[in-house]
């Protein structure tokens, strides 16, 4: 098993983008309703550049959470998105950007989620130090509207100007 610890972050400018050293196309649907009560995790499928993932990670929302990853064939992953998404597939591009000693995930969303750009960081621990780097700005690492599986659901060109903030 093992523990995912990321802290998330809107951006203040697009500063960031002469930094980044590679640029991934994604494709992400979940396959489970996390409207269902009884539901303790996401599954999802991701197409990332050429290959696929199957990804079961437990709800809990904030700083850290259980997070299982399984490559599986691209035609899998490809076929499970068309027929068994429960929601819109989250389109993206995602960024790599280093800043310190870190590689900052940076996810720049497309259709029904464009306009959100969200900054992610991956930490060994909860209490580990990093550089915060000035095109960060606010925190969004316990507000659930920003994690994908709420993005599919309610996507951000839905959402009021005072959530956007």
């Amino acid at each position: 098993m093992a523990r995912e610890i990321e802290r998330k972050f809107l951006l203040k400018d697009q500063d960031w983008k002469a930094l980044a050293h590679q640029k991934t196309h994604f494709a992400q649907g979940y396959l489970n309703d996390i409207a269902d009560k009884s539901s303790k995790s996401s599954v999802r499928v991701r197409i990332e550049g050429d290959k696929a993932n199957m990804n079961i990670k437990s709800l809990e929302i904030g700083l850290s959470r259980d997070e299982y990853e399984y490559e599986i064939p691209l035609e899998d992953g490809q076929r499970i998105l068309a027929t068994l998404a429960t929601g819109p597939v989250i389109e993206k591009v995602r960024y790599l950007v280093k800043v310190g000693n870190h590689t900052w995930e940076i996810d720049e969303f497309f259709g029904e989620n464009e306009g959100l750009i969200v900054a992610e960081v991956e930490l060994k621990s909860e209490d580990e130090k990093f550089e915060i780097p000035c095109w960060a700005g606010r925190e969004v690492t316990e507000e659930v509207r920003f994690y994908n599986i709420s993005l599919s659901k309610t996507p951000y060109n839905s959402w009021s100007e005072d959530e956007k903030q």
